[in-house]
């Protein structure tokens, strides 16, 4: 007798944890865009230029190096942080300064934001600075874009594929 309440037990909590399952999974709905608007994602993992140029060791310098440590260039590590402004429909929507990760700031400077727009076309322009020492932007793009209900544009930067890409 025992031996079947339990095979009872068990079904019926496998049964509750079932359903609970199953209504969960479809209830409450999620909608990640309210309707009739659509989405743009900057998103970049970048390294800025380094901020200080390489320069050859004096004399003085590799000799008070280890033999097996020497080389010719002295290269700093730090790196320039990485700006960027958007610009959407001529009104500025992101400006945000990127700074290189790492505890010698050598690393890649990381970005991600989120802008949710009406859907329909737009006119955008990006502009990015990954040099220090320029006082201006290295690189932008501008481009009028067609954008559907519920559509997710992605803003990148790769240096490869000739600088920001709009995907």
């Amino acid at each position: 007798m025992s031996r079947t309440l339990n095979w009872i037990g068990q079904a019926l909590l496998y049964g509750g944890f079932a359903v609970a399952l199953g209504v969960f999974s479809r209830w409450p709905i999620y909608h990640p865009l309210a309707s009739g608007m659509a989405q743009i994602k900057v998103s970049f993992i970048h390294h800025g230029l380094r901020v200080a140029d390489c320069r050859p060791y004096t004399a003085e310098e590799q000799a008070r190096m280890a033999p097996n440590m020497r080389k010719s260039m002295k290269c700093g590590r730090e790196r320039s942080p990485v700006s960027i402004e958007v610009d959407i429909d001529g009104k500025l929507a992101l400006r945000h300064v990127a700074p290189p990760s790492g505890l010698s700031h050598d690393g890649a400077s990381a970005m991600y934001q989120r802008i949710d727009l009406p859907a329909g076309e737009h006119r955008i322009a990006v502009r990015i600075n990954d040099n220090k020492a320029v006082a201006g932007f290295t690189a932008q793009r501008e481009a009028t874009v067609t954008l559907v209900p519920a559509q997710v544009m992605v803003i990148d930067f790769n240096p490869d594929k000739g600088g920001i890409v709009l995907l």
